[in-house]
């Protein structure tokens, strides 16, 4: 079996603590080659301290004997007193230095040290004790912005405040059970309906079928259906457990119409539509996924129609498109598309490199030439300009000769 190792660590941002006194730690995603993703926190001296015992345990490639043979990452120093600025400002050294390191050769980026101080550790899950009057600030960097200045760093974020319509108990260490009527704050949404949530000192993944928003129905955060699709590949094989879900097979080609917030997506396959875990979904062209699992067999969050004695608080529930509608609008762009196909355009060769328009296999009786014939638009002639249009439009010198050929 092979050994574990770390894929890659992304910086998400810091927070500011209070207890048991006033202090910063950085969010850092790991991601390891087994597709499991961990959330952890560190203190910048923390980092600087793992930073020096590495030049110890590899002082060639610290440079300790020859500075030209120097191979590791240059870490500044942690400052006396470290605040909020510097904090912010650092994060994208501290986003340089991880990624360097990880692109060491394997004796340094996949050694007993590393992959023992980027392990979760239990301050990781259970959060300190809440402040009696200060309360956690949370500061986000904005995706795929490593290097900013500090201009493009968000303010302190303010988590979302979900309820939970129905009890629900965790099957792995990595989730929360919660009952209903608990309020949870919303650390991270994943597209693959599991939401990352914390709660009194607690954190874990929860679906996100038992959360509803305490201000307002949350059909805002969803996209708009996309009758068109988006084209992608089943992963994972699955069995339909309800009327309104489908079966399919590995690789397997969808398209994907409707991309829900508890991971169940409405997909097209021929003239069918139904709901399918995204989870076993990956678009086409794309790596493959590295989401979170509840378990070894990476199993889909649970679906909102299944939870027993749900209780929303809010009088105007969730705006549900029922599978009809689906059917039809999806039958509808479908014969829109047929027709438009009917009529020759200038972008039959995309839909030639699109798997879901294969080419049509031409009847072996015609020859090349009959098919080249068949091809081609013939462009319609346009009608010939009368002698008073000519006359209207003309230069001078124009209308003179045409008056002396009348002549």
């Amino acid at each position: 079996m092979e050994e574990a190792y770390i894929r890659h660590i992304e910086v998400l941002g810091f927070e500011k603590r209070f207890v048991p006194n006033q202090h910063y730690v950085y969010m850092l995603i790991v991601k390891w080659n087994d597709s499991k993703e961990k959330l952890i926190y560190r203190k910048f001296s923390e980092i600087y301290d793992f930073h020096k015992m590495l030049k110890e345990m590899f002082p060639i490639e610290a440079g300790e004997i020859d500075p030209k043979s120097r191979t590791l990452p240059h870490l500044p120093a942690p400052r006396w007193l470290e605040g909020h600025k510097a904090t912010e400002n650092r994060q994208s050294t501290l986003s340089d230095y991880i990624h360097s390191l990880l692109n060491q050769p394997p004796k340094i980026s996949r050694c007993h040290w590393v992959q023992k101080f980027f392990q979760v550790r239990p301050d990781d899950v259970v959060l300190p004790v809440p402040h009696p009057t200060k309360k956690t600030e949370t500061y986000l960097l904005p995706k795929d912005k490593t290097k900013t200045n500090s201009t493009e760093i968000t303010g302190p974020i303010i988590l979302q405040s979900y309820y939970s319509i129905g009890n629900y108990k965790k099957n792995s260490k990595y989730e929360m059970s919660i009952q209903t009527g608990d309020t949870v704050e919303i650390v991270e949404k994943s597209e693959n309906g599991w939401w990352f949530c914390q709660m009194e000192g607690k954190r874990g993944w929860l679906p996100a079928s038992f959360l509803e928003p305490l201000q307002s129905p949350d059909e805002s955060e969803e996209q708009e259906p996309n009758y068109e699709g988006e084209l992608y590949k089943v992963i994972k094989s699955y069995t339909a457990t309800q009327d309104d879900e489908m079966t399919l097979c590995e690789d397997e080609l969808v398209d994907v119409i409707h991309k829900l917030l508890d991971g169940w997506w409405v997909i097209r396959k021929g003239d069918s539509t139904g709901y399918y875990p995204s989870m076993y979904l990956q678009k086409t062209g794309t790596a493959e996924k590295m989401g979170f699992s509840t378990s070894k067999r990476n199993l889909p969050p649970p679906r909102r129609s299944t939870i027993r004695n749900a209780q929303s608080i809010h009088k105007t529930e969730r705006k549900q498109i029922s599978q009809d509608v689906y059917r039809r609008n999806s039958k509808r762009y479908l014969q829109q598309m047929n027709k438009s196909q009917a009529v020759p355009n200038k972008n039959v060769w995309k839909q030639k490199q699109d798997p879901r328009f294969p080419e049509k296999q031409l009847d072996s009786g015609t020859s090349n030439q009959e098919q080249g014939k068949q091809g081609k638009v013939i462009p319609v002639i346009p009608p010939r300009p009368t002698l008073s249009e000519i006359m209207e439009h003309c230069t001078e010198q124009t209308k003179s000769k045409i008056k002396q050929e009348d002549i």
